[in-house]
């Protein structure tokens, strides 16, 4: 440290002082896991759908440049 005592301490930025650290801090305040997690259940959902449909449309034998047999599977 130099003589000044004050040049030996570190100015550590508290929420009030550091409108990033507020709007973080507000935001971890706000953060509600329960809405995240649904809307990760949603998507696993979906995902598993789209799995489901492309392991279904992988085992039959489709003609795909037959117009009226996607017609038939848009109905699906």
């Amino acid at each position: 440290c130099s003589s000044l005592v004050s040049s030996c301490f570190f100015f550590i930025p508290t929420a009030s002082t550091n409108p990033k650290a507020a709007l973080k801090s507000k935001i971890v305040a706000e953060f509600r896991p329960q809405s995240l997690i649904d809307e990760l259940l949603l998507y696993k959902r979906s995902e598993d759908q789209i799995e489901l449909k492309e392991k279904q449309l992988s085992t039959m034998r489709v003609d795909v440049c037959s117009t009226e047999t996607l017609k038939c599977l848009k109905g699906k």
